[in-house]
């Protein structure tokens, strides 16, 4: 298995002219809510006509850096959600990343739309959604990491309880429900997650969007991979390190007919990056699988029978 070199990456952005770190999103007093472009006519609600109250921070005089990645390609008709449920956080000291893969849709018109609130974006072709989202990370300079893709967004007040809960925990990674949103039907699912457990952690469960981590324990993500690429980067990145579920939903990932997770179009690319995982190059087989799924599932009754999930 061989990972990029972030330090590279970061070098080639500096050489070709980027001055690092870069600037973080405005931040004012009443929020970013009035100065933000309009949203469309037919949108209410978060993130369209109301933002987290900035008084939420008050609570501490400094926080520190977040830094949110953003990878993007041609998801024009999610992406302003995303965008604005980011900067309508109104997180006081937030570093936003956008690297889009050279879309051909509405996408690069809403970046430009909101291009003063973000700290740096890009739009031209790169290898896929890993590598963008490594571009992204060797430019971060934040404390705390996440990355949100384009055709998701995140709750109010998140990113409040996320960085108080790294704060008074002293966790490396923070995590969460999160809500799936099923556009054909408009309604919500609430995905509720067992605590990850190190024993556990080969068994997929972590939910992307909600998932929030400590700069100091970042790896890159293996850009081989097409779908498993951050069930992969768990396996790395997560276990040994102090970790704190929040057992409250902290994003929606909208549900559509594209999204890889959904489209079974995408089959053969997820049974390659199972293969590619398991390999003797990569983390190997897993020859105790069978009692890891026989004490996971008596974990997960009992979890059903304390109404923990």
């Amino acid at each position: 298995m061989k990972l990029p070199d972030l330090k590279q990456y970061r070098s080639n952005y500096q050489a070709a002219g980027i001055s690092l770190p870069l600037p973080v999103v405005p931040s004012r007093e009443g929020g970013l809510f009035a100065e933000l472009p309009n949203c469309p006519s037919d949108s209410s609600g978060w993130p369209w006509t109301e933002q987290t109250d900035p008084k939420i921070y008050s609570a501490r005089d400094t926080w520190p850096k977040l830094t949110i990645v953003t990878p993007s390609f041609n998801q024009g008709q999610f992406i302003e959600q995303t965008i604005r449920s980011i900067l309508l956080q109104n997180y006081p000291n937030l570093e936003f990343i956008v690297i889009d893969g050279g879309s051909t849709d509405e996408t690069i018109d809403i970046l430009e739309k909101y291009s003063r609130w973000i700290s740096y974006w890009q739009s031209e072709k790169d290898n896929g959604q890993s590598q963008a989202i490594n571009f992204g990370f060797s430019l971060a300079s934040g404390n705390y990491f996440a990355w949100l893709n384009s055709d998701d967004y995140y709750l109010k007040e998140v990113f409040a309880r996320v960085v108080d809960a790294f704060l008074k925990t002293g966790s490396k990674f923070i995590y969460g429900y999160c809500f799936n949103y099923y556009l054909d039907s408009k309604k919500y699912e609430l995905v509720r997650i067992l605590p990850f457990r190190d024993f556990f952690i080969k068994i997929p469960g972590l939910l992307q969007p909600s998932t929030f981590w400590s700069a100091q324990i970042h790896q890159p993500v293996w850009e081989e991979l097409h779908c498993s690429l951050d069930f992969e980067l768990w396996l790395r990145l997560v276990k040994g390190n102090k970790r704190r579920l929040i057992r409250q939903p902290l994003s929606v990932a909208n549900v559509h007919g594209d999204a890889k997770t959904h489209d079974p179009r995408m089959k053969a690319k997820w049974d390659e990056d199972h293969l590619k995982i398991w390999s003797d190059e990569a983390h190997g087989r897993v020859y105790e699988w069978k009692r890891i799924m026989l004490l996971n599932r008596i974990r997960r009754k009992i979890y059903k029978l304390l109404g923990l999930i």
